[in-house]
Order: structure tokens, then C-alpha cells, then sequence
């Protein structure tokens, strides 16, 4: 009896093991309370595409569809978790068309606007240095 139970603590420890290395190679998660804008701010900026996807919003391209052809390299995955994350920090707001088929669209919150703002500073100041070369 004791072969029997030896080989299931392994398999209990490996499983813990690969689950332990395997959350140290995810992002971090976004916290399940509202975040702060700090945090946004910060993930925002980390994040290689979420610029690119927010700058496509603010030209008028906000179906997926559209984002994914217009902008070399991203991917629908990429694309869709990025979407997710700004709905979630509450920058975007996802709208659904009651059509067949179905369309989606992307259009920034009032709180997204005021976010957007943040960054066009960050963009003015880039300008800036860069001026100063």
C-alpha cells in the first residue's frame, strides 16, 4: 500500500511545481478592485501594444477586424486581451450590434478620454526631449 501512495505525492509535488513555474511566466493579473490610475498607468505604457490599440480607437478604427489589418504584427489574441484589459480598466467600452453577423465595436469611456490626456502630456514631453538634441 505504501508503493501506491508514494507515486501520488509525486504527482502532487510535480503538478505544484509546474504550477508554481508556470505562474511565474504570467503577467501579472489586474487586480480584482478597481485599480488604481497609477497601476493603469503603468500597465499602460508596458505593455507594447496598448498604445498602438488606443491610438487606433482614437482615429475611428475601433472594430477588431479593422485594428488587426491596420497594425503590421498584431495579433487577434494579442489584440483581444488587450481590448479586455482596457474594458476592464474602464477606458474602453465594448459595444455589441444585435446584427448577423455579429459586430463589435471600441469607443473610449468619458474616463478614457481623460486618460487619453495623460498620454498626450507623456507624447508632448517625448516632443520635447527630443527637440532638445
Amino acid at each position: 500500500m505504501s508503493r501506491k501512495s508514494a507515486p501520488s505525492s509525486k504527482v502532487v509535488t510535480v503538478q505544484s511545481q509546474m504550477q508554481s513555474s508556470q505562474s511565474r511566466n504570467l503577467p501579472k493579473k489586474i487586480p480584482a478592485s478597481q485599480p488604481t490610475v497609477a497601476h493603469i498607468v503603468e500597465h499602460t505604457l508596458g505593455c507594447k501594444w496598448m498604445l498602438e490599440v488606443l491610438r487606433l480607437i482614437r482615429q475611428g478604427i475601433n472594430r477588431p477586424g479593422a485594428m488587426t489589418r491596420a497594425t503590421e504584427g498584431l495579433t487577434t489574441k494579442v489584440l483581444n486581451e488587450r481590448l479586455v484589459d482596457l474594458v476592464n480598466f474602464g477606458i474602453v467600452e465594448k459595444v455589441a450590434y444585435p446584427e448577423i453577423p455579429p459586430r463589435v465595436e471600441y469607443k473610449l469611456t468619458a474616463f478614457g478620454s481623460r486618460f487619453i490626456e495623460i498620454l498626450d502630456i507623456i507624447d508632448d514631453l517625448e516632443e520635447y526631449c527630443q527637440s532638445r538634441l
